[in-house]
């Protein structure tokens, strides 16, 4: 048996993010899987063990210490796997680390597995560095934390063409050995109807009705664009609403309100965050299109979801979602005036362009991206490891 410990994400069940989708789905689909036994990391605030889909899960206690919970926490995880690792004389393993926060240790934690008969796999997630959020010096960091992981990994699992490319050529010098295995979604149609009371109370409380809105769902940061999908919206001459579902970022949301003044707009919706994700799915299916504005990082989660289930995807043009959408997708770019342009004609789509539309996106994620044959290339990557 391959014992897989998955350090990273904020663990499972009941975390909702793209890493803790992955692993909750990784694990469902291998649970009955005899050949593989998974040992996954959860963020908590208290230490203990449990079993979910057949997997082992531990739980690791991290203190309130700001921006460097996350770097504890991969440490403290690791520590962990060691000492289990050590205890039961486990011979045959993968770590798989999820992102590349914790470069200035991995040449220590990378000897030690080694030793250990084990091999490192990493995801090095998005460009973690180019995020707006981050500082200068906090950027620096993940960029050199980021160098330091790819040279010490045995194995780069990369979620994009674009970021595999990327790896391939930014760390030449290390010759990094890189595959490429896609995020996944499902395409099975939410369990609501549309005079389920859950969906028709939300649409009332927040003053939208179906095929009446475009959408988008992601974290609400400057990377995003929401800016830009928001002015120019607001240029365009559409009768629908535009529902926005998000993360709270006060002091985000003030500025561009300073800068757009969207409240006087009231076809702007900011929706806050669905976490029922059989009504989140419904949300998407029932929107008249779906925006992804997106430009930092790899195959991003909702883009995915989007194109799986929302007739018409708006996406901004750059690589990683023109590799993922292909001509399953309409795109825009950040010139004045272009997506507000997109809006107008989409606007006017007759309901044949948008079948045709719909049935190329669905087509891209049938050929590539359901969580079937994510788990299944998994699966093929983790044995011959």
């Amino acid at each position: 048996m391959k014992h897989i410990f998955i350090i990273g994400s904020k663990g499972i069940p009941g975390n909702y993010g793209g890493f803790e989708t992955f692993v909750d789905k990784l694990t469902e689909y291998h649970q009955n899987n005899r050949e593989l036994k998974y040992h996954i990391a959860c963020k908590d605030t208290k230490i203990g063990e449990f079993v979910y889909h057949n997997a082992h899960c531990f739980k690791i206690k991290v203190p309130n210490i700001g921006a460097a919970q996350a770097i504890y926490y991969d440490v403290a995880s690791l520590n962990y796997c060691i000492r289990y690792i050590k205890k039961h004389k486990i011979e045959n393993f993968i770590v798989y680390i999820l992102a590349c926060r914790i470069g200035p240790f991995m040449n220590f934690f990378a000897n030690t597995i080694h030793k250990l008969k084990g091999r490192v796999y990493v995801n090095p997630d998005g460009h973690e560095w180019l995020r707006a959020k981050w500082s200068a010096p906090v950027r620096k960091y993940w960029k050199i934390s980021e160098s330091m992981m790819v040279k010490h990994a045995d194995l780069l699992i990369c979620d994009s063409k674009n970021i595999k490319k990327y790896i391939e050529e930014a760390y030449k010098k290390y010759n990094p050995k890189t595959t490429y295995i896609a995020y996944g979604t499902d395409l099975i149609s939410s369990k609501l109807n549309d005079t389920d009371p859950k969906l028709i109370s939300w649409y009332k409380e927040k003053g939208l009705s179906k095929k009446n809105y475009y959408l988008v769902v992601g974290r609400f940061v400057p990377e995003n664009n929401y800016e830009i999908m928001i002015k120019e919206f607001m240029k365009s001459n559409s009768d629908k609403n535009f529902a926005i579902i998000t993360t709270a970022n006060i002091k985000f949301l003030e500025e561009l309100e300073r800068k757009l003044h969207f409240k006087r707009d009231n076809r702007i919706k900011f929706v806050g965050t669905v976490y029922d994700q059989e009504l989140l799915k419904k949300i998407r299916e029932n929107a008249y299109g779906y925006f992804h504005g997106h430009e930092v990082g790899g195959t991003n989660p909702s883009l995915i979801e989007a194109l799986g289930s929302t007739d018409l995807n708006l996406l901004l043009d750059v690589g990683f979602n023109r590799e993922v959408a292909e001509d399953g997708a309409l795109y825009w770019n950040k010139e004045d005036g272009n997506l507000a342009k997109l809006i107008n004609r989409v606007d006017q789509l007759d309901s044949k362009s948008i079948e045709d539309l719909s049935k190329k996106a669905r087509k891209r994620i049938e050929k590539g991206f359901v969580w079937e044959f994510i788990s299944s290339e998994y699966e093929k990557i983790f044995l011959k490891g």
